[in-house]
């Protein structure tokens, strides 16, 4: 399936007091790192596939992490995403964080492809063909 890596430098103020990441920054990190593997799927920048699809967004239902080590102000990480999973309207992503080439961090998502229902709601939607093979492509 299709993957991208991603590099990070970590800044000042992704840091807590004890000078290293504060977590939910990794998740921020790793809510980027999918948006740029879509968009390198895709060939197209985030906010295009959003109207090039007639999509809402792909809101995340279920996310999680295991972290190994930290990081510090300075660092410069190595962000592995990959798909995993292709369901009806939904995907999985595998984030693998690396710090000197070491796994600091596995982490997880589930998201889903959303449309905007009439009344200004969301509802999923099924993936379109085309994202399908293009996710399931390796680049």
């Amino acid at each position: 399936m299709f993957s991208r890596t991603t590099q990070v430098e970590i800044q000042f103020g992704d840091c807590d007091p004890a000078g290293i990441v504060y977590y939910p920054n990794y998740f921020r990190f790793f809510d980027n790192a999918t948006a740029g593997m879509l968009s390198a799927a895709f060939a197209m920048h985030k906010r295009n596939w959003l109207d090039h699809y007639g999509i809402a967004g792909i809101p995340m239902v279920d996310t999680g992490a295991r972290f190994l080590r930290p990081s510090s102000f300075g660092d410069m990480v190595e962000i592995r995403s990959e798909i995993t999973e292709l369901g009806r309207s939904s995907f999985s992503v595998k984030h693998t964080l690396l710090n000197n080439g070491e796994i600091a961090i596995e982490a997880h998502e589930k998201r889903v492809w959303v449309a905007r229902t009439p009344e200004g709601g969301i509802r999923s939607t099924p993936l379109p063909d085309e994202v399908r093979q293009l996710l399931e492509a390796a680049p």
